[in-house]
């Protein structure tokens, strides 16, 4: 599908970078920008460990708690986070009127539990949400845009890590397949970029034979399928060497100078923070390249 609306979310207190770039992929392809920007979710103290000083917990936990309740009153942090999402509003519409002015801005001021759901409302109505680097180093925030956005959307991610080319142009992309929904998922909705990609290659990690269409030969069936429309595909039957699949599809991706991996995303409820910290972990130390992602 061709993009048409692209969604940034930024917290309040997170550089403009990730605004910055999902700007430069809306000018690429001519694509309205709608920008989320989200209150900081409040600070969370720890109890003190336990130790020989046991017995002084109760009265330690008591200052602790009048000491958030003193200077974290509700009247008091909304109307800080008001104030600071209102200015970074005003920064945010200054930097889009300069260099790109098919958008709107939106704030949110909402506590933890509920960034989820202000991320859903707005991903459901845009084709693709960009996950730039500083949403990427926010542990508190990260997450929550994953699950609101991938997740309980089922619209794709487009995770741009530190160091790479953001573009919805590239010229070679690595398709991981393996026969599952969320693969054949990420191929559809990226289909408008595999199509006017210079080379596909889909790549199989340890690939079973299929008994679908007219071959048993692995990739053969997503092979024809993306060339019915347009894609120019090759197909790698990768051995896995005792590596996880990851791993090898990353290491393909450096030996076939791809510009972009197109995968699917897995995991249930229990697991999204942990792939959203499995992805993040990933991309460090590997090559810095967009990473396309469906549900």
């Amino acid at each position: 599908m061709a993009f048409k609306s692209l969604l940034s979310v930024a917290g309040a207190d997170h550089s403009d970078r990730d605004v910055r770039t999902a700007a430069s992929l809306c000018a690429e392809v001519g694509a309205h920008l709608s920008v989320l920007i989200l209150s900081p979710p409040p600070l969370i103290m720890s109890p003190p460990p336990l130790s020989d000083g046991i017995s002084e917990w109760p009265t330690q936990r008591a200052h602790a708690i009048a000491a958030l309740e003193k200077r974290y009153s509700q009247i008091e942090r909304f109307s800080q986070d008001m104030a600071r999402l209102e200015t970074t509003s005003r920064e945010i519409h200054k930097l889009l009127r300069a260099t790109w002015r098919c958008y709107d801005v939106d704030i949110a001021n909402c506590d933890q539990a509920s960034i989820g759901d202000a991320v859903r409302q707005r991903a459901l109505c845009n084709d693709l949400t960009i996950v730039g680097p500083a949403l990427l180093n926010d542990i508190n925030v990260g997450p929550l845009v994953i699950n609101g956005s991938l997740f309980d959307t089922g619209r794709p991610v487009l995770v741009v890590p530190e160091g790479a080319e953001a573009t919805l142009s590239p010229r070679r992309v690595l398709v991981g397949w393996d026969s599952r929904v969320e693969a054949s998922r990420s191929v559809r909705e990226a289909l408008d970029l595999l199509a006017g990609a210079e080379e596909v290659r889909v790549a199989l990690v340890d690939p079973e034979a299929t008994c679908t269409g007219n071959s048993t030969e692995p990739g053969a069936d997503i092979a024809a399928y993306l060339t019915r429309h347009g894609a120019r595909v090759s197909v790698d039957l990768l051995a896995s060497a005792g590596k996880s699949a990851a791993a090898v599809l990353a290491q393909h991706a450096i030996d076939t100078s791809a510009d972009m991996i197109v995968m699917g995303a897995y995991g249930n409820r229990r697991l999204r923070e942990r792939l959203f910290g499995g992805v993040t972990r990933w991309i460090v130390g590997k090559p810095s390249l967009p990473l396309f992602l469906a549900r």
